[in-house]
């Protein structure tokens, strides 16, 4: 790779890189990356208010990005959700993720979505390897998804979910021809189940979800060299119940791990050149893979493991109050904060909004708002 692309696949990927190994300096650090990280970026602001725990939370219109097979309990007909994240306020200004959702009931038992994320990455400048400058751009990435969900019993639902995925890490600009913005495909393959219950004469329910997603073809920027995309796990449950007519309580548990080989970057036999044994595993292999490639062992594997932890409570349907806790070993990136939100609800829309409250100093996510807006479309029918 020439000085030119590997100084423009450094000064685009550290943003996201950063928040994961800023604060995790020790030798045990281990961290996993992958291409177009932003997959992995949650924009739905209920879920970001409850620390990104969400697979297995109450449908919402937001439901795209965490387990698509709860839009087929959703009780609207039809709506739409626009979310924007300002990201790594604390690094740069000028980063952001814009997100467009929307779905609609074709019967009983089928729903379908759509949803657009865009991610820009603010202005850059490219040098060439002694720091000349060459070229201001804008670098971006985004992702189109449809899902189809589906009712497979009264408590049972599942959904896939179709994703193009466009990485332009340069803005159009190589300065000697072999670079290119990177294009892939991808699939999610979710359930959701509930188990509704009594509690005291009061409605309650347990609900169980996971979603399997980016499961899809690696990413190249220079037509040789192909990175993997973060396919995730993410498996989670909730329980929610009826306090009284007016105030209701939920909670929410997810467990969070990428289905990519683990990092084991590091020099060959004479000590010299940095490989990669697993660079020519193909997707499949490196999934199935996951869970026993990690250098430290079982040990290792489960610091791969995120958890979230969320509560949410509703005043009337009209009012919420959200708080959780994210945890990351400090070898895969040392991400540890607490999260608060709050939503309204007046007639047809929602107003949700939350905000990141760092736990290890120097954390890049410090102060993080995400903001969303949904619309209840079903009188438009």
């Amino acid at each position: 790779m020439n000085q030119t692309v590997l100084k423009v696949s450094l000064v685009a990927f550290a943003f996201f890189v950063s928040f994961n190994t800023i604060v995790a300096q020790s030798d045990g650090n281990n961290a996993i990356t992958t291409a177009a990280p932003f997959l992995n970026i949650n924009p739905d602001s209920r879920a970001a208010g409850m620390a990104d725990a969400g697979v297995a939370t109450s449908p919402d219109m937001n439901s795209q990005f965490l387990n698509p097979a709860k839009y087929a309990f959703m009780e609207e007909e039809m709506g739409v959700s626009v979310s924007f994240t300002p990201w790594l306020r604390k690094l740069v200004n000028d980063i952001n993720m814009s997100t467009a959702t929307f779905y609609y009931r074709l019967d009983k038992m089928q729903t379908v979505s759509a949803s657009l994320r865009y991610f820009s990455m603010g202005t850059i400048e490219f040098t060439d390897g002694i720091g000349t400058p060459l070229y201001s751009g804008k670098p971006n990435e985004f992702a189109i998804d449809a899902a189809y969900s589906r009712v497979l019993s009264d408590k049972f639902s599942g959904a896939v979910a179709f994703r193009y995925i466009r990485s332009d890490l340069t803005n159009g600009y190589s300065e000697t021809g072999d670079l290119q913005a990177g294009n892939a495909f991808a699939a999610d393959m979710a359930f959701y189940f509930k188990q509704p219950m009594k509690v005291n004469r009061n409605d309650a329910e347990f609900t169980a979800g996971i979603n399997i997603s980016n499961i899809g073809s690696k990413i190249s920027y220079d037509g040789i060299n192909k990175e993997y995309i973060p396919t995730n796990l993410k498996l989670g449950a909730g329980y929610a119940m009826e306090l009284d007519k007016y105030n209701s309580i939920s909670f929410a548990l997810d467990i969070n791990k990428l289905l990519v080989p683990s990092n084991q970057i590091r020099p060959d036999d004479a000590g010299e050149n940095w490989v990669d044994p697993n660079e020519g595993k193909s997707v499949p292999a490196a999934i199935f893979g996951s869970f026993n490639d990690a250098p430290g062992g079982f040990q290792q594997e489960m610091q791969e493991v995120t958890f979230s932890l969320g509560a949410e409570y509703w005043y009337d349907k009209q009012f919420a109050i959200r708080a959780g806790y994210f945890h990351e070993h400090e070898n895969q990136g040392n991400r540890k904060f607490a999260s608060a939100g709050f939503g309204l609800k007046f007639n047809m829309f929602t107003l949700d909004a939350s905000y990141i409250i760092p736990m290890v100093q120097n954390n890049p996510l410090a102060n993080t708002m995400r903001f969303s807006l949904s619309f209840d479309l079903s009188d438009m029918r």
